[in-house]
């Protein structure tokens, strides 16, 4: 039986010398296979899948913020300019609030079924800004006071696709 012998390494080459048409030796692995090829392809997709679902949803989301800020700032000044008015009538000239009267001096109840579309500052100048918010206001006794006169006011400002919905309550004080 013949004896293959292998040439020795040279710096630039890294195979064994071929004697006859047959290998001599193990020859060390160059490159990737096809197999490993598609298994790091896969991992690197399923990561990159991964990473990517967490960006769009962060995207999706970040316009949202500024809309439902401005529909949580005009609830606040709603609520605050109801809760701001005498609990009943102080005198026989109150009537139910509309946009054009919320100047006018009015009782707490005459909020009730208040409604705005297009948000407008308290004299009734129209904030262009927000002419696609709508505001609206529930008042109603509230009886889990046990017997005492007060009043849930909720006010729901719609922006889009964002609602806020601030309730507050009011005693006959």
């Amino acid at each position: 039986m013949e004896r293959l012998t292998c040439r020795p390494r040279l710096p630039l080459f890294d195979r064994c010398w071929l004697a006859r048409g047959r290998r001599c030796g193990v020859e060390r692995q160059r490159g990737l296979t096809l197999i490993e090829l598609i298994i790091a392809i896969v991992i690197i997709g399923a990561a990159v899948a991964g990473v990517l679902a967490v960006f769009v949803q962060a995207t999706r989301g970040s316009a949202d913020p500024l809309v439902r800020k401005q529909a949580m700032a005009v609830a606040e000044s709603l609520l605050e300019e109801i809760l701001a008015v005498h609990y009943t009538c102080p005198d026989s000239s109150c009537v139910a609030v509309t946009t054009a009267n919320r100047t006018a001096t009015h009782a707490l109840a005459d909020y009730d079924g208040f409604t705005m579309t297009g948000i407008r500052a308290l004299d009734g100048t129209a904030i262009p800004q927000l002419a696609g918010y709508t505001a609206s206001v529930a008042v109603a006794p509230d009886a889990a006071w046990s017997g005492v006169n007060g009043r849930r006011i909720t006010v729901t400002v719609t922006g889009g696709s964002e609602s806020v919905a601030l309730s507050g309550w009011r005693g006959a004080y």
